[in-house]
């Protein structure tokens, strides 16, 4: 373990177990460190603390455009800001501070370690801290349409935090923060936190990579074929009482030619044997659907069976005179 990294670990288990008062009675602006763990920070994650992260392809081109490695993770710190964050720390530098030692931090990569959040849902940050100091918390998470790939602005995040926190305690070496999360974030954002000091002049600044889950993709319902309203179905034409079985307004049904054909008979047969009908003979009336052929051409064929018997009879009469 570097000598460094060494130290920093036995401060903060000393800073555990001393009594507060003898911690801030050596307090002093350069031992207030600290930085976020979980969600973990990219300065933490990158550091030779960061254990499997530290590893990854994102650090390992911090670390390389960092020119060193990121062994004071707990010291990313800007002295007399006393709230002039936007002013003080330059668009595409958030991450950094603007401070040329964790330049790396600021790299536009979508693949640094990431924490999974849940929209709406409980933020529970551990702030570790070798050092108790008083001062505020305030976390900001990118709006929206943040594109990663893209330098992080301060035009990235509201004008607001979500949440402000002051004077938590600090129990085990870190802060426990706890905040409810905005509900209307969806894939790889950035959770940014200010800690301002009030018991020392120095801002804090760190960049957490998250990631909320994408928003289902919207299906559209396949629409139900309805039946036309204005082409009435064959058995509903044939259902209509007094409507003619040959008229062309009534669709022929798919798939039965053989039927249409002889209804066409039926009815010019029925239309020959009508011709035979003496004028003024009385038509029947219809009696509905269902009921065969029309009665009409019942009638002119019995006028017709009536005529031809008739003719046969007054023949044989006359040949027997």
């Amino acid at each position: 373990m570097p000598r460094t990294t060494a130290r920093r670990t036995a401060a903060l288990a000393v800073a555990a177990l001393t009594p507060l008062p003898a911690v801030l009675w050596g307090a002093g602006p350069a031992q207030a460190h600290g930085a976020p763990t979980d969600p973990v920070s990219r300065v933490y994650a990158c550091s030779p603390d960061g254990g499997a992260p530290s590893r990854s392809a994102a650090c390992r081109a911090a670390v390389a455009a960092n020119g060193a490695p990121f062994t004071a993770w707990d010291n990313l710190r800007i002295a007399d800001v006393d709230g002039r964050d936007r002013r003080v720390v330059p668009d595409g530098q958030l991450c950094s501070g603007g401070l040329s030692a964790y330049q790396g931090l600021d790299l536009a990569r979508a693949d640094w370690p990431s924490t999974r959040l849940t929209p709406g849902g409980t933020l529970r940050m551990t702030y570790v801290s070798t050092i108790p100091h008083t001062g505020t918390f305030k976390l900001y998470l990118t709006t929206q349409g943040y594109d990663p790939t893209q330098p992080l602005t301060w035009d990235d995040l509201p004008a607001r935090p979500f949440a402000e926190v002051r004077d938590p305690a600090m129990t085990d070496g870190a802060y426990r923060i706890t905040a409810t999360l905005p509900a209307d974030r969806t894939g790889r954002q950035v959770l940014y936190t200010v800690w301002q000091n009030s018991s020392t002049p120095d801002t804090y600044y760190s960049c957490s990579d998250v990631v909320f889950p994408e928003a289902p993709a919207k299906t559209s319902a396949p629409s139900a074929a309805t039946p036309s309203a204005t082409a009435p179905s064959a058995s509903a034409v044939a259902a209509t009482p007094g409507r003619p079985t040959g008229s062309p307004s009534a669709p022929a049904a798919s798939g039965a030619p053989e039927a249409a054909s002889a209804s066409a008979g039926r009815t010019a047969d029925a239309e020959a044997a009508s011709s035979a009908v003496p004028a003024g003979a009385p038509a029947a009336e219809a009696t509905g659907a269902g009921a065969g052929p029309s009665a009409p051409l019942l009638a002119g064929g019995a006028g017709a069976v009536l005529l031809l018997t008739g003719g046969a009879a007054l023949v044989l009469r006359l040949r027997r005179r």
